[in-house]
């Protein structure tokens, strides 16, 4: 049976939702992201932004250069949650085989219905217009791998100030006559370094790596060369997965101002190490090894990692064990720009039983208790005095994953 492979991808989804909320915004230059004066970034960024030359991950300040007038929104991540859980949920009206890989993206394998892949993307483009008033992008193919890069081309194929709500189709038996003419970073697996290396080979288009031997790619890239030249003809076997493993949770946070005082940092550090518990409880999850991410004034970055004895979700042993990898890392004096906590290698916890369940039993119901005022009435509505001394910088929520 072929394969009938969609990649959706919601255009533009923070700024497409801003544009709901407000339409004064439609076609204007405007991007969602923290002020300039706060070191904030783009999170997402408008059309009519992006003709400007800004794009997403763009420190604010240099947006700001590029299109003095443009407009910041802080947004409303809250929403931006709902609505993808929406949109996601009508998804899985159409087949069990989805696969999100954001937050704004997701690939659905509909193999088994006997409509044209063509008019099945067209249907769900309408569904999304019409009941969500948000555009879209799709790509199809016979892969994952193919069909990204179809909405890819589809998007790029159609620039101006309004999203491009593209359809891009490749048939099959005609994945290597599209992908042959594409730069070679368009393939999936292909970093700067790769493509500067395939650059020095001669090698610029996905085409010419298809028609390089397969000796050739491996001796230059190994393993990796020969897995190369069947992409690079459109061969991916990969199928859509229905779920996916997180593998680590971690929140950070960028100062205003870099920051020397330790007192502060030892704050932050607090504030992000109750952050990440509160979330591993919501995921029912709980870590071995403890992360620290430290930036200095200078953009240097340094991650450092800590093991502990036991599986946790405790803010007090998140926040303990972060901070005396801090106390190891930290000059004395020198100024942070950013800092992060995160927790990783997870264990079921139902599985996790020892001498002190009593009392973690206790915390738990503790941590509940206090999560679920957090949830319901924001982050802020129980607050330790220490808290109060200084104003807290905003956090960014960081998940990884991995295919199950």
């Amino acid at each position: 049976m072929q394969r009938k492979i969609l990649h959706i991808d919601l255009d533009a989804f923070f700024c497409s939702v801003e544009e709901n909320n407000d339409p004064a915004l439609r076609g204007k230059a405007f991007a969602v992201g923290g002020r300039p004066d706060q070191r904030g970034v783009v999170a997402s960024c408008s059309y009519a932004a992006r003709l400007r030359g800004i794009h997403s991950a763009m420190p604010m300040a240099q947006a700001l250069k590029l299109q003095p007038d443009l407009i910041i929104v802080s947004g409303r991540h809250s929403d931006y949650g709902k609505i993808s859980h929406q949109i996601m949920d009508y998804l899985d009206t159409l087949t069990p085989l989805i696969e999100q890989v954001s937050i704004d993206e997701a690939f659905l394998d509909l193999s088994d219905l006997p409509d044209s892949a063509e008019s099945l993307a067209s249907a769900i483009q309408e569904y999304i217009r019409l009941n969500f008033h948000l555009p879209c992008s799709i790509g199809v193919a016979t892969s994952k791998l193919v069909a990204k890069i179809a909405t890819d081309v589809g998007k790029a194929s159609k620039r101006s100030n309004m999203p491009p709500q593209a359809i891009k189709v490749v048939n099959p038996g005609e994945e290597a006559a599209f992908l042959a003419p594409l730069p070679t970073k368009a393939l999936w697996g292909i970093g700067p370094k790769t493509a500067e290396r395939l650059d020095e080979l001669g090698i610029r288009t996905i085409g010419d790596i298809a028609r390089t031997p397969k000796t050739e790619l491996i001796k230059h890239l190994g393993k990796f060369g020969e897995d190369l030249g069947r992409r690079a003809i459109g061969i991916d076997d990969s199928p859509v997965h229905t779920s996916h493993t997180v593998k680590s949770v971690s929140n950070e946070t960028t100062f205003a101002r870099d920051v020397s005082d330790i007192q502060i940092l030892y704050e932050t550090l607090h504030s992000l190490s109750e952050s990440v518990g509160r979330r591993l409880r919501k995921k029912n999850l709980k870590g071995t090894t403890v992360k620290l991410k430290l930036r200095w004034s200078d953009f240097i970055t340094l991650t450092r990692q800590a093991t502990l004895d036991y599986p946790t979700n405790d803010d007090r042993d998140i926040y303990s064990s972060v901070k005396e990898i801090f106390n190891k890392t930290w000059v004395k004096g020198k100024p942070v720009r950013l800092l992060g906590v995160g927790l990783t290698q997870f264990e079921n916890p139902a599985k996790q039983l020892g001498l002190w369940d009593a009392p973690q039993k206790s915390n738990n119901k503790l941590f509940t208790a206090v999560d679920d005022v957090r949830n319901r009435y924001g982050k802020d509505s129980i607050m330790r005095l220490s808290d109060l001394k200084y104003k807290k910088p905003s956090e960014t929520e960081i998940d990884e994953a991995e295919n199950e």
